[in-house]
């Protein structure tokens, strides 16, 4: 199995919501880690949030906002994967830009050469372009490398009819399908990235990051969550 595992930035800074926290990425290698001894080739894109929030900046010009935003998720690739090998694991972190000796070019065949060499593979840089979210890279690289699914790891703990932490009304969906996340607005992800997901067809299980082997759980379908299909 090949999965695509996203994870946010804020998650990997813990309480402190910036910079990183060594213990919570240590939780995710662990289970990573797992899931690699198992057989499964796993890839992973990470947002920049904990570091830089671009689009909500008014004085900057959007294009290099997100360039910013960018080399902020280089960073947090960077850092994640030197934590992963210092427990045992093999990386490398691919960019669809030049980074110097930092990363290495993205390309399939190199993807799956890693995968088959039983390395844990870090996309960083997003798309490498402006106005589009690591929402849309996550589904892009999960198209390109063939993944099986997409799992996204969230600090809520599935798909909502509303937020959760706002309306304490609001259900949560068990088996959701993205037309119908794009036709109730729910943002999962951004909506470029869901039209990529609607026509490519790839499985998408939501959850949230904190509960116990959350990560290993996703993978096996004993989790609770939503499944978008």
């Amino acid at each position: 199995m090949r999965i695509l595992l996203k994870l946010s930035g804020e998650a990997l800074a813990g309480e402190k919501k910036t910079g990183f926290c060594e213990e919570t990425v240590r939780k995710v290698a662990d289970q990573v880690k797992t899931l690699v001894s198992s057989g499964t080739e796993v890839g992973i894109v990470i947002g920049g949030g904990n570091f830089w929030r671009g689009r909500t900046s008014e004085n900057i010009d959007r294009t290099k906002a997100d360039q910013i935003g960018m080399l902020a998720t280089v960073m947090n690739c960077i850092y994640v994967s030197e934590i992963f090998r210092s427990m045992g694991m093999k990386t490398n972190v691919l960019t669809p830009f030049t980074c110097g000796s930092f990363t290495k070019l993205f390309s399939k065949d190199r993807t799956i050469k890693y995968f088959k060499k039983g390395m844990v593979v870090f996309f960083a840089g997003g798309t490498g372009h402006p106005f589009f979210s690591t929402d849309t890279g996550v589904v892009l690289r999960a198209a390109e490398v063939d993944a099986d699914m997409i799992l996204l790891a969230k600090a809520v703990d599935g798909v909502y009819s509303d937020d959760p932490r706002k309306n304490a009304a609001a259900v949560r969906y068990d088996k959701i399908t993205i037309d119908e996340v794009i036709a109730k607005g729910l943002q999962v992800v951004d909506l470029a990235a869901s039209v990529l997901v609607k026509e490519n067809g790839i499985e998408m299980r939501v959850f949230g990051l904190s509960g116990e082997d959350s990560i290993v759980k996703a993978v096996s379908g004993t989790f609770e969550g939503t499944i978008v299909v």
